[in-house]
């Protein structure tokens, strides 16, 4: 497993983003807030983390949606996964959404979001006439069936 630095500044008081188990790939993100929020069904809202990241060159990081937090309460993240980009240099947010039936409460502390570390692959385009055919074509969203 290789093991990458990562500069970070915490304004939140909240414990930094860690690893849950030897096995996790994602860290929990947690919200930053003066007073709790209350979505309601289908609402969204911008959580601040108080974190701010200087990712190395050639990584990002991806934000995505905790299982246990969609599952129990119906929230989730939108722009999902959300990507940090390793030139940005501002707070990282979380877009939530309510999915649920009833409102929610998201309290300074609460886990939000897990991130997780990307190592990015840059593309250098090569122009051509023809591109190679295969069996599938150009078949998509959903032409294999249900």
């Amino acid at each position: 497993m290789v093991r990458i630095d990562v500069k970070i500044i915490n304004h939140s008081g909240n414990p930094l983003p860690e690893y849950a188990t030897e096995g996790s790939s994602g860290m929990d993100m947690r919200a930053y807030l003066p007073e709790e929020i209350v979505l309601q069904p289908l609402e969204r809202a911008l959580i601040p983390t108080g974190l701010f990241i200087e990712l190395p060159q050639g990584y990002e990081v991806q934000v995505r949606p905790r299982s246990g937090l969609a599952i129990k309460q119906g929230l989730t993240c939108l722009n999902s996964p959300g990507t940090v980009d390793a030139d940005y240099r501002g707070e990282l947010k979380v877009i939530l959404i309510n999915l649920s039936n009833e409102a929610q409460t998201i309290r300074s502390g609460d886990r939000i979001a897990q991130m997780v570390l990307q190592k990015v692959e840059k593309i250098d385009w090569l122009p051509v006439a023809v591109i190679n055919e295969t069996e599938r074509g150009t078949g998509g969203f959903g032409h294999t069936g249900k």
